[in-house]
């Protein structure tokens, strides 16, 4: 674990900075990517840092996490089995009865109009969550 996730004065947006830098290969560029996607879907979206390191983009509550592995970077959507998925992008933690998960690997592509629809949605969720 690097020394970024010992810094509690840093904000959670700069402490992402970093993860895609100290990533520095194509999980760095995927994570980036996939966070610019999420704020341009969700202009106001808050992003955290919990859990010592993961990125966490929320709306009224959790819309995904996106977590780096050695083959992978996971984006965990909080209450994503109650999501509609009609590009199939879920492809992890499909058994669940909440969460759902995307997993990218190297070379993936990312259906940027579909996961635009998705995390929309999942923020839609959150509000309509909140407001009942």
């Amino acid at each position: 674990m690097s020394d970024m996730t010992k810094t509690t004065s840093a904000s959670p947006s700069s402490l992402i900075d970093a993860r895609i830098e100290e990533l520095g290969d194509w999980r760095g560029a995927t994570l980036a990517h996939v966070r610019a996607l999420i704020k341009a879907a969700v202009p106001d979206v808050t992003e955290e840092w919990k859990w010592r390191g993961v990125p966490v983009w929320e709306h009224n509550g959790i819309i995904c996490t996106g977590e780096s592995y050695k083959n992978a970077i996971k984006l965990t959507f909080a209450k994503g089995a109650a999501l509609d998925d009609p590009a199939g992008l879920f492809n992890a933690s499909l058994d669940g009865n909440v969460r759902r998960a995307i997993d990218l690997h190297d070379g993936d592509p990312i259906d940027e109009m579909a996961f635009t629809a998705l995390v929309r949605a999942a923020a839609a969720l959150n509000t309509t969550k909140k407001r009942k």
